[in-house]
């Protein structure tokens, strides 16, 4: 059996049409502290991980990435995609916060995998330049890696 090392806090760098859309989106909206910047990027604490929006000048002020799908458990799951696991009561906040601010969800708010291993609520969405996000939770977290 793997023991987990202690958690660590990731870094993640995304492309961005434009940053202050940006500083809305996950300041604004998501609640993400922000850090250090410069005019082409800037950073988010994103629940204790080092997010970075980059400007990407070839997007354009209209501009969206392309994300590529694959189905999971009856769902059109976006990929590349990247996203935090919460706790369950953070989640549903995180959740209606989302609904409140009509967010189009790519996939709505609900429970993945009901009474199977790795039983999870689970929602996607994009940001404004297109980057897909998934947050996730889970009643026990040792279901994390459940097979």
């Amino acid at each position: 059996m793997e023991t987990a090392a202690p958690l660590r806090p990731f870094h993640l760098a995304v492309a961005v049409r434009d940053i202050e859309e940006s500083r809305a989106f996950y300041g604004s909206l998501l609640g993400c502290s922000e850090g250090r910047s410069a005019a082409h990027w800037v950073d988010f604490n994103l629940y204790g991980h080092q997010f970075v929006c980059h400007l990407n000048p070839a997007l354009g002020p209209e501009g969206r990435l392309d994300t590529h799908h694959n189905p999971v458990d009856g769902h059109d799951v976006p990929v590349p995609h990247f996203g935090v696991v919460l706790d369950m009561a953070s989640f549903q906040v995180l959740a209606a916060r989302l609904e409140k601010a009509d967010i189009k969800f790519v996939v709505e708010p609900h429970i993945r995998f009901a009474g199977e291993p790795g039983e999870q609520a689970t929602m996607f969405f994009t940001d404004p330049s297109g980057n897909a996000l998934e947050f996730k939770a889970f009643n026990n977290l040792d279901a994390l890696f459940a097979t």
